[in-house]
Protein backbone atom coordinates (compact mmCIF):
# COMPACT_ATOMS: atom_id res chain seq x y z
CA UNK A 1 0.00 0.00 0.00
CA UNK A 2 1.52 3.84 -1.28
CA UNK A 3 1.75 6.15 1.57
CA UNK A 4 0.18 9.48 0.24
CA UNK A 5 1.80 12.52 1.85
CA UNK A 6 0.73 16.05 1.51
CA UNK A 7 3.56 18.51 0.57
CA UNK A 8 5.37 20.42 3.68
CA UNK A 9 2.16 22.88 4.49
CA UNK A 10 2.39 24.49 7.48
CA UNK A 11 -0.60 23.50 9.65
CA UNK A 12 -0.83 21.45 12.81
CA UNK A 13 -0.07 18.13 12.88
CA UNK A 14 -2.95 15.41 12.20
CA UNK A 15 -3.05 12.64 14.73
CA UNK A 16 -1.32 9.93 13.20
CA UNK A 17 0.32 8.11 15.37
CA UNK A 18 4.15 6.62 15.38
CA UNK A 19 2.95 3.12 15.51
CA UNK A 20 1.08 3.74 12.48
CA UNK A 21 3.14 5.01 10.74
CA UNK A 22 6.22 2.03 11.52
CA UNK A 23 2.91 -0.44 10.43
CA UNK A 24 2.78 1.06 7.10
CA UNK A 25 6.47 0.59 6.69
CA UNK A 26 6.34 -3.04 7.33
CA UNK A 27 9.30 -5.27 5.94
CA UNK A 28 9.91 -2.13 3.43
CA UNK A 29 11.47 -2.77 0.53
CA UNK A 30 10.99 0.72 -1.43
CA UNK A 31 14.22 0.63 -2.42
CA UNK A 32 17.30 -1.72 -2.31
CA UNK A 33 18.41 -0.83 1.10
CA UNK A 34 15.74 -3.06 2.03
CA UNK A 35 17.53 -6.71 0.58
CA UNK A 36 20.60 -5.61 2.60
CA UNK A 37 19.66 -4.64 6.01
CA UNK A 38 19.45 -6.74 9.02
CA UNK A 39 16.66 -4.64 10.74
CA UNK A 40 15.17 -1.62 10.01
CA UNK A 41 15.35 0.70 12.47
CA UNK A 42 12.46 3.56 12.73
CA UNK A 43 13.08 5.60 15.31
CA UNK A 44 13.03 5.91 19.15
CA UNK A 45 12.13 8.50 21.75
CA UNK A 46 9.22 10.58 23.51
CA UNK A 47 6.37 10.62 21.18
CA UNK A 48 5.87 14.34 22.25
CA UNK A 49 9.47 15.62 22.54
CA UNK A 50 9.95 19.01 21.93
CA UNK A 51 13.11 18.29 20.46
CA UNK A 52 13.62 15.70 17.58
CA UNK A 53 17.32 14.93 16.26
CA UNK A 54 17.52 13.62 12.63
CA UNK A 55 20.71 11.76 11.54
CA UNK A 56 21.64 10.31 8.45
CA UNK A 57 21.31 6.64 8.22
CA UNK A 58 22.31 3.45 11.10
CA UNK A 59 25.30 2.11 11.16
CA UNK A 60 26.18 -1.08 12.20
CA UNK A 61 25.36 -1.31 15.85
CA UNK A 62 22.22 0.35 15.03
CA UNK A 63 21.64 -2.07 12.17
CA UNK A 64 22.07 -4.74 14.69
CA UNK A 65 19.81 -3.92 17.28
CA UNK A 66 17.72 -2.15 15.71
CA UNK A 67 17.68 1.17 17.20
CA UNK A 68 19.30 4.64 16.19
CA UNK A 69 22.50 6.01 17.76
CA UNK A 70 23.61 3.10 19.97
CA UNK A 71 27.20 2.61 18.81
CA UNK A 72 29.74 5.16 19.41
CA UNK A 73 27.83 8.26 17.64
CA UNK A 74 25.08 7.31 20.34
CA UNK A 75 27.68 7.54 23.08
CA UNK A 76 28.87 10.32 21.99
CA UNK A 77 25.44 12.14 21.56
CA UNK A 78 24.12 11.13 24.92
CA UNK A 79 27.21 13.48 26.40
CA UNK A 80 26.41 16.16 24.14
CA UNK A 81 23.03 16.39 25.04
CA UNK A 82 23.28 17.75 28.82
CA UNK A 83 25.07 20.71 26.51
CA UNK A 84 21.37 21.85 25.80
CA UNK A 85 19.82 20.75 29.01
CA UNK A 86 18.50 17.53 27.81
CA UNK A 87 18.33 13.88 28.49
CA UNK A 88 17.68 11.35 25.72
CA UNK A 89 14.31 10.22 27.30
CA UNK A 90 13.19 13.50 26.01
CA UNK A 91 14.11 13.80 22.37
CA UNK A 92 13.41 11.68 19.66
CA UNK A 93 15.43 10.28 17.16
CA UNK A 94 15.71 8.95 13.58
CA UNK A 95 17.61 8.81 10.52
CA UNK A 96 16.55 10.47 6.79
CA UNK A 97 17.08 6.86 5.59
CA UNK A 98 15.75 3.74 8.13
CA UNK A 99 18.15 1.47 6.86
CA UNK A 100 21.51 0.84 6.61
CA UNK A 101 23.67 1.80 3.58
CA UNK A 102 26.07 -1.56 2.69
CA UNK A 103 29.91 -0.33 4.24
CA UNK A 104 28.56 2.73 5.77
CA UNK A 105 28.17 4.66 2.12
CA UNK A 106 26.40 7.71 1.67
CA UNK A 107 22.57 7.23 1.34
CA UNK A 108 21.51 7.66 -2.63
CA UNK A 109 19.33 10.19 -3.70
CA UNK A 110 16.85 7.52 -4.70
CA UNK A 111 16.99 5.89 -0.96
CA UNK A 112 16.25 9.00 0.76
CA UNK A 113 13.54 10.03 -1.52
CA UNK A 114 11.86 6.71 -1.01
CA UNK A 115 12.17 6.85 3.12
CA UNK A 116 11.53 10.71 3.33
CA UNK A 117 6.98 9.73 3.31
CA UNK A 118 8.27 8.16 6.28
CA UNK A 119 10.46 10.79 8.20
CA UNK A 120 7.68 13.83 6.77
CA UNK A 121 5.12 11.55 8.82
CA UNK A 122 7.14 11.08 12.21
CA UNK A 123 7.90 15.08 12.08
CA UNK A 124 4.66 15.82 11.88
CA UNK A 125 3.14 13.22 14.18
CA UNK A 126 6.17 14.17 16.81
CA UNK A 127 5.15 17.89 15.82
CA UNK A 128 8.32 19.07 17.70
CA UNK A 129 9.49 22.82 18.52
CA UNK A 130 12.90 21.83 17.11
CA UNK A 131 14.65 19.77 14.37
CA UNK A 132 18.41 19.25 15.06
CA UNK A 133 19.77 18.29 12.03
CA UNK A 134 23.30 15.92 12.11
CA UNK A 135 25.15 16.25 9.53
CA UNK A 136 24.82 17.17 5.68
CA UNK A 137 21.97 14.81 4.55
CA UNK A 138 19.73 15.59 7.07
CA UNK A 139 20.40 19.26 7.06
CA UNK A 140 19.45 19.44 2.99
CA UNK A 141 16.56 17.19 3.45
CA UNK A 142 14.87 19.54 6.29
CA UNK A 143 15.91 22.68 4.83
CA UNK A 144 15.30 21.84 1.19
CA UNK A 145 18.72 23.04 0.04
CA UNK A 146 22.16 21.98 -1.28
CA UNK A 147 24.39 23.70 0.46
CA UNK A 148 26.83 21.78 3.15
CA UNK A 149 26.50 21.94 6.62
CA UNK A 150 29.71 23.85 7.44
CA UNK A 151 28.02 26.56 5.84
CA UNK A 152 24.59 26.03 7.33
CA UNK A 153 25.63 25.77 11.30
CA UNK A 154 26.04 28.37 13.63
CA UNK A 155 22.26 29.57 13.08
CA UNK A 156 18.70 28.67 14.13
CA UNK A 157 16.52 28.43 10.72
CA UNK A 158 12.55 28.98 11.26
CA UNK A 159 10.51 26.63 8.81
CA UNK A 160 7.35 27.00 8.88
CA UNK A 161 6.12 26.21 12.30
CA UNK A 162 9.76 24.55 13.28
CA UNK A 163 13.06 26.14 14.73
CA UNK A 164 16.22 24.26 12.97
CA UNK A 165 19.71 24.17 13.81
CA UNK A 166 21.81 22.62 11.55
CA UNK A 167 25.13 20.53 12.91
CA UNK A 168 27.82 18.63 12.77
CA UNK A 169 27.03 14.94 13.00
CA UNK A 170 28.89 13.07 16.14
CA UNK A 171 30.40 10.65 14.24
CA UNK A 172 32.00 13.34 12.25
CA UNK A 173 33.48 14.58 15.11
CA UNK A 174 35.44 11.26 16.36
CA UNK A 175 37.39 11.96 13.25
CA UNK A 176 37.40 15.89 13.12
CA UNK A 177 37.99 16.65 16.75
CA UNK A 178 38.05 20.41 16.22
CA UNK A 179 34.46 20.10 14.84
CA UNK A 180 33.21 19.27 18.58
CA UNK A 181 33.15 22.67 19.86
CA UNK A 182 31.26 24.07 17.07
CA UNK A 183 28.49 21.12 17.60
CA UNK A 184 28.84 22.03 21.18
CA UNK A 185 27.97 25.83 20.75
CA UNK A 186 25.09 24.45 18.33
CA UNK A 187 23.57 22.35 20.90
CA UNK A 188 24.30 25.37 23.49
CA UNK A 189 22.14 27.65 21.29
CA UNK A 190 19.45 25.06 21.21
CA UNK A 191 19.35 25.00 25.16
CA UNK A 192 18.97 28.74 25.12
CA UNK A 193 16.46 28.89 22.86
CA UNK A 194 14.40 26.30 25.17
CA UNK A 195 14.84 28.34 28.45
CA UNK A 196 13.91 31.41 27.09
CA UNK A 197 10.45 29.59 25.42
CA UNK A 198 9.37 27.34 27.62
CA UNK A 199 6.41 24.63 26.90
CA UNK A 200 2.81 26.63 27.22
CA UNK A 201 1.18 24.49 29.70
CA UNK A 202 -2.27 23.38 27.89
Amino acid sequence: MALRIPGHEHQAPREVGLEEIRDLMGNCQLCELGQTRNNLVFGVGNPRARVMFIGEGPGRNEDLQGEPFVGAAGKKLDSLLCVAGLTRDEIYIANVVKCRPPSNRNPRPAEIEACSPFLREQVRSIWPDVIVCLGNFASQWVLKTQAGVTSLRGQLHQVGHFLVCPTFHPAACIYHPDWLPLLESDLAMVGQWLREHPKEEV
